[in-house]
């Protein structure tokens, strides 16, 4: 069965007015791997432009930590600003479908209800980072829409969260209350590119635990360098309550802070043409390794000299090198 999808013509001015099922069936056309829908969406890509900029957050954080509890409750609380939210949930993939697991949809059922928010679950599709391939266009759509925040859910803590960064203006990292074991567990890595931990669960029996957690994780950012990006007392470790609702309000603050500062002495939109130039190389990488699977003479020589490696006839760099060199001709 054949997809049919508007044509850039039709759904760009859609999307520009703020139409939900027109920005869904683009971030749909966006995620295809056909030909001649990645045309399409290119296409739709240029012609919305990138003059609208909404303040992108990247949340991540261990399986269990409460992360679609706390984006509903932020979410909500963002709304009740009169703030528009979209919600792009990367969910892990199915081995068998590519298709999501968890759906996060239903796991946030207010915020669904709610005409100024916007949630859309993607399949990883075992992209590193728990990061969908096309998130970064679909950040770029709901943009188009008129959102005024754009939240991405990470899959978990454990692969490359440097994709994450890549593509938002502040990543948040999500922990429940822990002891000093749990603390070393943290890889240096993600704690240097956090601009904030939140330490969820902040409340009942939970608090004094979520309080002592603040002040080690607050005690090992202080040894971590200072970067040029971050102001005084940034990156930071504060408490919330995702359950509760506490503390949410005093984490916003400290986001728009952070991004005013940056904005001030010319950090965010340096870092936003550096993230344009990574993903231009990165597209024109994809495409070079896509043309060894999707040119049948290119593929036949991949599977000849994989072989010839495999059966121990030609070195891998060799092989390689002979590869490249007629990738070249």
């Amino acid at each position: 069965m054949t997809v049919s999808f508007d044509t850039a013509a039709d759904l760009a001015p859609r999307i520009l007015a703020g139409e939900r099922r027109a920005l869904a069936r683009a971030i749909t056309l966006v995620e295809s791997g056909r030909a001649d829908h990645r045309a399409q969406a290119t296409a739709l890509l240029d012609r919305l432009g990138t003059e609208k900029k909404a303040l992108r957050i990247g949340l991540s954080g261990t399986p269990g930590v409460g992360k679609s509890t706390f984006i509903e409750s932020f979410g909500m609380m963002l709304v009740g600003l009169g703030l528009r939210v979209a919600v792009l949930a990367v969910d892990p993939s199915s081995a068998r479908s590519g298709g999501s697991i968890l759906g996060d949809k239903t796991r946030m059922e207010r915020l669904s209800r709610e005409p100024a928010a916007f949630i859309r679950p993607s399949p990883s599709q075992a992209q590193l980072g728990g990061v969908a391939r096309r998130t970064r266009e679909a950040v770029a759509l709901c943009e188009a829409a008129g959102f005024d925040v754009v939240l991405i859910e990470t899959v978990g803590v454990g692969q490359s969260e440097t994709l994450v960064a890549e593509m938002t203006d502040l990543f948040i990292l999500l922990m429940a209350p822990a002891g000093g074991d749990e603390l070393q567990g943290v890889k240096r890595g993600i704690m240097e590119m956090a601009d904030m931990i939140l330490v969820n669960k902040a409340d009942g029996d939970l608090k004094p635990a979520a309080l002592r957690t603040v002040s080690d994780y607050a005690g090992a950012l202080r040894l971590l360098r200072r970067r040029p990006q971050d102001p005084e007392g940034f990156p930071k470790a504060v408490p919330v309550s995702a359950l509760a609702e506490e503390g949410l309000k005093l984490a916003w603050e400290d986001m728009q802070s952070l991004a005013a500062w940056r904005r001030d002495k010319g950090h965010f939109d340096r870092r936003r043409a550096e993230q344009a130039r990574h993903w231009f190389e990165t597209e024109v990488r994809e495409g070079l390794l896509a043309r060894l699977t999707q040119d049948p003479a290119i593929r036949a020589r991949m599977q000849a000299l994989g072989t010839a490696v495999a059966e121990g006839q030609a070195a891998p760099a060799a092989a390689a090198a002979e590869m490249l060199a007629e990738l070249q001709r």
